[in-house]
């Protein structure tokens, strides 16, 4: 897990969160219909899980702070 800061909400619940001041990933909220409810801005630090096949994309777990 990595921590990140959302610097773009994209179309379709996408955002593009940026990792250490460096890499720059496309997220998306993780959980079903019906989970927790996590309303993420431009700005908010988050939690982020990142796929072992595409660096490139990741899952936003939770909201930080």
């Amino acid at each position: 897990m990595a921590e990140a800061v959302v610097i773009e909400a994209l179309p379709s619940g996408l955002y593009r969160v940026e990792i250490d001041g460096r890499h720059r990933v496309t997220a998306h909220i993780g959980g079903g219909p019906g989970k927790n409810f996590v309303r993420v801005l431009v700005g908010d630090r988050v939690a982020l899980e990142l796929t072992s096949k595409d660096l490139t994309r990741g899952r936003i777990v939770e909201k930080l702070g």
